[in-house]
């Protein structure tokens, strides 16, 4: 700390971080993160679990016959902003010109095959139709302009200030499908959503985590629809919002692991990331808690299939949890024989794919007993898994840690050493992906709520180059809310169609069958 000035200090406190964390995250840049190390993919009958139709109507009778004595919320990350979304459509704007060529030599030139794509669909996106009336106002000579002319214009007018401004625009404010009746955004599908799995005594829970600066669009958003999904799903809603915590942000540091100070001479801290938000899901409490990235919705004739999945997961989760609960129980007993120690060790090995020290019989009984104890008193996730069909990014592996305990974990790509041909080997021989599609159960068989951020592993963070101001630094970010922030919890991987993995990467993600309405 002896690097830290007092005014360092003041700004510290002010932020609500502690030294002792700061010292963890200045040590952490000296030491390097370790690459995760992978024993092997995980697959069906080696850690995925592939459910039968039989049991997946079992499994959603299961939750649909107590789904109205749960308290349910979905937790939804929704402070991604849009304009990573349009970031072939920024490109476009900046660098064409319809002065000096046609759109055709701009596509060949840049090999814009994106913004090809974009205008062969346009009139398929939600927005279309408010941008055309909207240019046909500004200008009322526009339906005699040149195609070219007419494309600069569109964009202009959908991304910039003067016009719709979406570029600035959080992602799940935006219009995403097309209804006879409105665009919807993906906020408002989310309650539709809800309404069908997320529902308890007629009340659906949501919380959405955004940024402050956001806020009021979500609030107009909501004022606006409110009335009109209810009258149509016939649930109320309860809308929580939060932010990302200031005291979650990470000191950064110059190339020498020193604090990178801004011109003004302050220490410069960074948000850190999607995994701060373990603070946020920290703060809620339910029976059963969902979680979904925004813009994983789908138009309303495919969230009955949506739906059941996430039926089907919850019932399942219900299953393990109650015999979790059971045999923790039974271990506070005060005699407790060694076959019911045999049964739950059976029990965690078989249906929580735990690995079991081989030392374990060789305990003795009061440490075998503590042992259990300490693996059921955690936090359970059952995460849908989708086939993999060449989608990028990391997914579900079987992961040894510095102690050589082997779990379950959701590992991204970044996560992984490239440079070692058999860690290469197992993610090229992975069969599924991480849709982010968990359901939690977050208490414990007393029914009190486990402090979430027990669970996390802090050496799996990531560390990267960035630049501020032209000056190159490292910078932190905390374990991935569904990676490292979940380490400690118990896991178990179900396979789910790709049918209910329909994200919004980029605009033309919008065209895709699961993000168009058939009119009638």
């Amino acid at each position: 700390m002896e690097t830290l000035t007092n005014d360092d200090k003041d700004q510290i406190v002010e932020k609500g971080i502690s030294a002792e964390t700061i010292e963890k995250q200045l040590d952490q840049f000296e030491e390097g993160i370790p690459f995760v190390n992978l024993v092997a993919p995980a697959t069906y009958e080696h850690g995925i679990y592939k459910i039968s139709a039989e049991n997946r109507e079992k499994y959603v009778n299961i939750f649909e016959e107590k789904m109205d004595t749960l308290c349910l919320l979905k937790f939804v990350p929704a402070s991604g902003a849009a304009s990573r979304m349009f970031k072939a459509v920024f490109k476009f704007i900046n660098e064409y010109n319809p002065e000096v060529e046609t759109f055709n030599a701009y596509v060949n030139r840049e090999k814009a095959f994106d913004m090809s794509t974009f205008f062969i669909g346009v009139e398929k996106f939600p927005f279309y139709k408010e941008v055309e009336e909207s240019l046909k106002e500004k200008f009322p000579d526009f339906e005699d302009m040149s195609d070219d002319y007419q494309k600069y214009h569109f964009v202009r007018e959908l991304l910039l200030e003067d016009g719709f401004n979406f570029g600035t625009y959080p992602k799940g404010a935006l219009p995403f499908h097309r209804y006879k009746t409105h665009p919807s955004t993906a906020f408002e599908e989310h309650l539709y959503e809800a309404a069908l799995y997320a529902t308890s005594n007629g009340i659906a829970k949501l919380h959405f985590t955004i940024t402050e600066e956001h806020q009021e669009k979500f609030d107009s958003e909501f004022e606006k629809i409110e009335k009109h999904v209810m009258s149509k799903t016939g649930v109320k809603f309860d809308i929580s919002f939060s932010y990302q915590k200031k005291s979650t942000d990470t000191i950064a540091v110059d190339m020498d692991n020193k604090p990178f100070r801004n011109d003004d001479g302050t220490v410069l801290f960074r948000p850190g990331g999607h995994g701060a938000l373990i603070e946020n899901l920290n703060d809620v409490d339910a029976d059963i808690i969902f979680i979904k990235n925004i813009d994983n919705v789908v138009v309303f004739r495919y969230k009955h299939t949506v739906a059941e999945y996430k039926k089907m997961l919850s019932g399942l989760l219900m299953l393990i949890q109650e015999k979790a609960h059971g045999y923790r129980k039974l271990l506070d007993e005060p005699l407790v024989y060694s076959d019911d120690i045999e049964k739950i060790k059976t029990f965690l090995e078989e249906k929580l794919s735990i690995s079991i020290t081989p030392h374990f019989k060789m305990y003795k009984e009061a440490y075998q007993i503590e042992y259990l104890k300490e693996i059921l008193d955690r936090p359970i996730r059952v995460c849908g898994m989708v086939k993999n069909e060449g989608e990028p990014g990391g997914g579900p592996f079987w992961v040894k840690d510095e102690n050589a305990n082997i779990s379950l974990q959701i590992i991204e790509s970044a996560q992984i050493d490239m440079s070692s041909k058999s860690q290469r080997t197992i993610l090229q021989k992975s069969s599924h992906f991480n849709p982010v599609d968990i359901v939690c159960s977050v208490r414990n068989y007393k029914g009190e709520k486990f402090d979430l951020t027990k669970f996390v592993d802090p050496k799996q963070g990531f560390i990267t180059n960035k630049t501020r101001e032209g000056r190159e630094l490292k910078a932190l970010e905390l374990p991935g809310l569904w990676n490292g922030a979940m380490a400690h919890w118990n896991t178990i991987f179900v396979e789910v169609p790709l049918s209910t993995f329909n994200p919004v990467k980029t605009v033309n993600d919008l065209l895709k069958p699961a993000h168009q309405v058939k009119l009638a």
